[in-house]
């Protein structure tokens, strides 16, 4: 029962944080032109590196609460990442005609943050083997 309040809390920062990066950044982060909905591609990447990047310095065997691991790994990079949201994006720009826009997002997307998540867990695994040295 713990576990499942710990991924609540980090799941409701998570959304929330989401919500905020859509309201400031808006669905066009980089060009008000543009049909890709770049806020959303921005938390899918910083999700993605933070989820890879505590994937390996939690793996590190280090002494965290694994209510902690889970309220920042399911829950936080759960509710920060949208790939419901991103779907229904990718969905709609098909359905808009805006075939260039929504494979540019979809390949965007998936290339950049299985970069992001291979960067984290290098930097991850590089900052969990200094500090359990």
């Amino acid at each position: 029962m713990l576990n499942l309040i710990f991924v609540f809390i980090g799941g409701g920062i998570g959304s929330v944080l989401r919500y905020l990066t859509n309201i400031t950044f808006g669905k066009t982060l980089l060009c008000q032109s543009c049909a890709i909905p770049l806020a959303t591609l921005l938390v899918n990447v910083v999700g993605s590196f933070l989820l890879g990047f505590l994937y390996a310095f939690f793996i590190q065997k280090l002494n965290f609460s694994p209510h902690l691991k889970l309220a920042v790994t399911v829950g936080f990079c759960g509710g920060l990442t949208t790939f419901s949201t991103f779907s229904v994006e990718s969905y709609n720009l098909l359905k808009d005609g805006e075939i260039i826009a929504a494979l540019g997002y979809i390949f965007s997307s998936v290339l950049i943050c299985i970069i992001f998540t291979g960067l984290g867990i290098y930097c991850g695994t590089a900052l969990g083997a200094d500090i359990a040295k």
